[in-house]
Parts: C-alpha cells; sequence; structure tokens
C-alpha cells in the first residue's frame, strides 16, 4: 500500500506546499475543543509561539498569560482541572514538562485533575535554538507518570484530533509538538482515538519482514525507507502509535508476531521513549530481535531539520540500515 505522502515529491524539509506545523494544527485543535465552555488555554509567555493567540482572540475570557511561570501555570490548571474546567497548559517541552514536572505530578497527575499538557517545540525540530529548547527526554518524563496518557501527533491534522480527543477523556493528558512544518500525511478523514495505533504503510506481499513503528513527522522518514526496502525485496509495514500511553498493544503484537523483527523511530532519545515502550511490551509477550532509531544519549544542537536528523541518524538511509541489520539478527 504506497500511501499519499510517498506519491509527493517532497522530503520533510523540502518546504513543499502540503506542509503544515504541528502547533498550527493544535491552534486549530483548540478552537474546535473551545466550542465547549469549560475548555479555558493557559500559557507561559508565549502566547503566539503555541499558536494560543486564536483561541485568546475568540474566547478571550477563557484565555490565561501567567507569565514567565511554569510552575504557578501547572498549579492554576491543577486547581481548575479537579473544579470542573478543562485547562491546556502550553509552554516549550524542555519548561512544560521540563521545568515543572514535579507541580504536573504532585498537583495534576496525582490529583487526577482534568490537564492538558502541550509540550511545543519538542525534539530536534526547533532547529537553530538548539539543545537548551531541544526536548529529548520528554515522553520518557511523561510516560513513567501515573494517570498521565501521552500522545504524539504523527502531523497537524493528527494535532488537531490528538487536542480535541484529548478535551474529550477525563484526566491528565500530554501532547508532544513539533515547531517546524512537515508533511501533512493523513487526511481529515484518518482515523484517530487514544490507545490505538495504525498502519500506515502495509506491503502487497502476504511477507512482512520488519516492523517500522514510532511517532511523530519523523516517521516520514520511515514511510521513505519502506518504498525504498521494497526495491530490496525487503517487505515493511509502518505503524504510527500516535498513542503511547496507553499503548495499542493488540495491534502491535500481531504485526510483530508476522514480522518476527522491529525498528523503532522515534525523535526522541532511545532511552525512555517509544521504542522502550515497545521493547518493554515485546520483552514480556515476544521477544524478538529489535534496533533503535532516535538520539543516543546526546543532547541536541544548533542547526536546520535536516542537518540535525542527518546527525543523529534519523534519516531514511539510517532506517534502512538499522532495517538489514535487525533481518540479519533475526535469521542468524
Amino acid at each position: 500500500m504506497i500511501h499519499k505522502a510517498l506519491s509527493l515529491s517532497h522530503t520533510l524539509f523540502s518546504g513543499h506546499e502540503d506542509m503544515q506545523a504541528l502547533r498550527d494544527g493544535y491552534g486549530r485543535g483548540l478552537l474546535e475543543a473551545g466550542e465547549n465552555e469549560n475548555v479555558v488555554v493557559i500559557t507561559a509567555d508565549l502566547e503566539e509561539s503555541t499558536r494560543c493567540h486564536w483561541f485568546s482572540r475568540l474566547y478571550p475570557d477563557r484565555f490565561f498569560d501567567v507569565g514567565v511561570a511554569e510552575q504557578n501555570m501547572a498549579a492554576v490548571a491543577a486547581g481548575m482541572g479537579i473544579s470542573g474546567k478543562i485547562p491546556f497548559i502550553n509552554s516549550y517541552a524542555t519548561f512544560s514538562p521540563g521545568r515543572n514536572w514535579e507541580q504536573i505530578r504532585t498537583l495534576c497527575a496525582y490529583n487526577d485533575s482534568n490537564v492538558k499538557i502541550a509540550g511545543h517545540h519538542a525534539g530536534l525540530l526547533t532547529g537553530p535554538d538548539g539543545a537548551t529548547h531541544q526536548s529529548l527526554e520528554d515522553i520518557a518524563l511523561m510516560r513513567s507518570m501515573a494517570n498521565m496518557r501521552v500522545l504524539v501527533p504523527l502531523d497537524a491534522l493528527e494535532a488537531q484530533r490528538a487536542t480535541v480527543a484529548a478535551a474529550g477523556v477525563r484526566g491528565p493528558v500530554y501532547i508532544r509538538l513539533q515547531r517546524e512544518k512537515t508533511p501533512v500525511i493523513t487526511t481529515k478523514d484518518t482515523p484517530f482515538q487514544i490507545g490505538r495505533a495504525y498502519p500506515l504503510w502495509i506491503p502487497k506481499t502476504k511477507r512482512v519482514d520488519v516492523v517500522l513503528i514510532g511517532a511523530g513527522p519523523v516517521l516520514h522518514e520511515a514511510l521513505k525507507a519502506a518504498r525504498d526496502l521494497e526495491k530490496k525485496k525487503i517487505h515493511s509495514v509502518v505503524i504510527n502509535v500516535p498513542s503511547i500511553v496507553p499503548l495499542d498493544t493488540k495491534e502491535i503484537l500481531s504485526w510483530v508476531a508476522r514480522a518476527g523483527a522491529v525498528v523503532s523511530v522515534e525523535e526522541h532519545s532511545i532511552y525512555g521513549g517509544i521504542g522502550s515502550a515497545i521493547s518493554e511490551l515485546l520483552s514480556k509477550k515476544n521477544p524478538v530481535p529489535m534496533e533503535f532509531i532516535g538520539v543516543d544519549g546526546q543532547f541536541g544542537q544548533s542547526g536546520t531539520g535536516y542537518e540535525l536528523y542527518k546527525q543523529y541518524k534519523l534519516l531514511s538511509s539510517d532506517i534502512i540500515i538499522a532495517t538489514q541489520k535487525v533481518i540479519k539478527r533475526k535469521r542468524s
């Protein structure tokens, strides 16, 4: 099955017209969720960067800027969340949940407060802002927290759906969002449900040699790898896992049972991220050879999206190398 994104000539960094930032999808999601009068939005002096300004203009009485005070922001939201409101808090992921993790843990998650945490500018695609603003640890921080759901949208359309879905469930939710414009891979009709994973690419043959699995915009590189692997007679399935917590164990295990080999793909540290979540599942249910594409024990640095993906070996060519390696392990 050739996904629509692969019929386009663009790459992740080409500037093709079918490119949107996840934060834009999030901003549209806030407007949609805002039709519920209980939805409120709070930011820590980053109204426009987090695309909250659209909400603030339409619903000024339900928008609050607490200034550069991320810990206070989480505390305010926790109180609102146990009082019938649905607060969305917004900052860069290095600051929320990075700086205010303890307040999120104790005031939001421990109290099961109905707070939605949007971690903006996550991963490497913050680009020139460098290591201090490139959160590569946020999934690990949040998926280890009790009561917390963790969502990692693939593109702008999925970010919009994830935002609306987060508003519709009771309890704390973390949504991870990138800054740079990336390819729109899904469509308006693509399904999204918290707790579900979705195949993006299924080979035409019955044989499946490897599962490429991950979340976020970097999956576009996995799709390109799957296309090029077909030319080498290596048949892969690409699975999008936008819901890290809860995880769609049934869908994942069914494909892994067919393939017997896995490559995880993420724009995050390989320690505690999506690959870790998958390997924890497989170690209990079906241990198979696995390789990890992600950042291996390093901080980020300044650079363009392409330069950083190349530096940290997140490109389709790197995924192909990892795939060949894991298949060799499977057959040995």
